[in-house]
């Protein structure tokens, strides 16, 4: 089990490293969303991501009527590298819920 010094989160890249290993979702630009397993990052936020599920979304107005047209696109990726630049956030309940859990045992 981990002591409790290497579980701490003292800085935000410690939610990284404590999410190795585990299925995240990452928020890009270009509304571009990505959930997979995190196998590996560093300090510019690069990551590689596997059994990666990408969604792509747009948003298209019709020129007749004016209307939004949302439309998702998805695919499945086996392994991707994901850039940091074009890191904007992830969610980490996941984590928060699993501490949360192992607090109360």
């Amino acid at each position: 089990m981990a002591s409790e010094e290497e579980s701490a989160v003292k800085e935000p890249l410690d939610l990284i490293r404590l999410s190795l290993d585990e299925r995240i979702y990452v928020k890009l630009r270009s509304e571009r969303e990505l959930r997979g397993k995190l196998h590996a990052y560093d300090q510019h936020l690069n990551m590689i991501l596997g059994d990666v599920e990408e969604v792509v979304t747009s948003v298209e107005i019709d020129d007749e009527t004016y209307e939004e047209i949302v439309r998702t696109k998805k695919r499945t990726v086996p392994f991707l590298f994901v850039r940091g630049d074009g890191y904007v956030g992830s969610n980490f309940q996941l984590f928060f819920d699993a501490t949360k859990r192992m607090s109360e045992v």
